[in-house]
């Protein structure tokens, strides 16, 4: 009787525990939509499945308020070592790994752009923009984004232009998660219809999802989808209209997010799986096991899951995770991506940057099949990365 009772005390306090980090990791607000997705039938198409492998990074030369020396040897590392890891790398294509750096506005300084500039020249990226943003206002938002496209265009010619209009188009991750005005306690952004100026601005796409464990997680996971801000509420894009074949833009800003799930082969204590939010770094290397969950999320355009969209992030300029990125885990990343997941029988891989994920969203929403390689450039060309002679003052 005795050892029952205690059994039912210990069974207590661990479901008290389980509970409290659930709660402490928000994991309630897209739990269900996760354990939903996992009973709901899967949507299946023809062999092969084309792998689109999609690589982004919130690059903060700054991160951490460090020395300005400090800040060019993060930068100069990249320049120096992204080549190396990428030799000998190949996709279906011919085409070597891209790493797409989303550059905060706030953190601009021309001799860090231009290295990484000269990576795109070598076809190893392409740049895009992030944006960390505090107490802002809709006219605060839109000088920063205006000066900053300029200054990307006219400058290092690192962004594509509107062919009629002439306005550059870009892709954009939040700082600190907060799209939209995300946060509850409204801190990190301030600008609740921060989707709709986005677009007007110029942005085609955004990329900032997942980001749990944090608060700003949205209820729609594992989805590439059209969300339409509204004035006056915050974190509009919660929810949105799925991008499928045959559909068109129903909203203010597409949404490409990349897998979120549960490690159930990693448990913390042995007992609750860990959270995989596709961030690599050091402390989360991207072994064959994440991967392979990876490509099994299968995010895709409603009507093509033959085209599965795998998009990884992480924080490419600090220390602890340089090693991981510009070096031998890295390797063995495109190693197995290319010996498991492009045998052109069963699985073909493509390395992408964001613009060209974005490019062939649209493709398959138009109804393109086929190999997805042809739409890398659909609707938005790739700039030129030509050399930019500055006037003398």
């Amino acid at each position: 009787m005795l050892a029952g009772g205690i059994l039912l005390v210990l069974a207590a306090g661990l479901a008290s525990w389980a509970l409290y980090v659930l709660r402490s990791k928000n994991v309630g607000v897209w739990l269900w939509p996760y354990v939903a997705e996992r009973l709901r039938p899967r949507e299946r198409g023809g062999a092969p499945t084309h792998v689109m492998f999609c690589f982004v990074d919130h690059f903060e030369p700054q991160w951490g308020r460090v020395p300005y020396e400090q800040e060019c040897a993060r930068v100069e590392r990249w320049h120096r070592d992204y080549p190396l890891v990428c030799r000998g790398h190949r996709d279906a294509d011919g085409r070597s790994p891209i790493h797409t750096f989303f550059y905060p506005a706030e953190e601009y300084r021309r001799e860090h752009l231009e290295p990484l500039v000269d990576l795109c020249r070598q076809g190893l990226g392409e740049i895009e923009i992030h944006l960390h943003h505090e107490d802002d206002t809709e006219a605060g938002l839109r000088e920063s984004l205006r000066a900053f496209t300029r200054t990307l265009h006219e400058q290092h010619d690192c962004l594509p232009t509107d062919a009629v209009s002439g306005q550059p188009r870009w892709a954009f991750i939040h700082g600190n998660w907060a799209l939209d005005n995300a946060r509850p306690d409204g801190k990190c952004c301030g600008v609740d219809n921060e989707l709709s100026i986005l677009r007007q601005e110029g942005c085609y796409a955004d990329f900032t999802l997942p980001c749990a464990p944090d608060v700003c997680q949205t209820r729609t996971i594992n989805s590439i989808y059209y969300a339409r801000g509204e004035p006056g509420r915050s974190k509009s894009h919660d929810r949105g209209a799925a991008v499928r074949v045959g559909g068109r833009a129903s909203g203010d800003l597409m949404i490409i997010q990349g897998p979120l799930g549960l490690m159930w082969g990693n448990r913390k204590f042995g007992l609750i799986p860990r959270i995989d939010n596709a961030d690599v770094r050091t402390a989360l290397p991207p072994t064959p096991e994440r991967v392979d969950a990876w490509v099994r999320t299968g995010i895709h355009v409603q009507g093509r899951p033959e085209w599965v969209f795998v998009k990884v992030h992480t924080h490419g300029t600090q220390e602890r995770d340089i090693g991981t990125l510009l070096g031998l885990p890295m390797q063995r990343l495109f190693g197995y991506l290319e010996s498991t997941y492009n045998d052109g029988r069963r699985y073909v891989l493509h390395y992408v940057s964001a613009r060209e994920a974005y490019n062939i969203a649209k493709a398959a929403e138009a109804g393109s099949s086929g190999n997805p390689n042809q739409y890398r450039d659909f609707e938005i060309a790739r700039p030129s990365f030509r050399a930019v002679m500055l006037a003398e003052a």
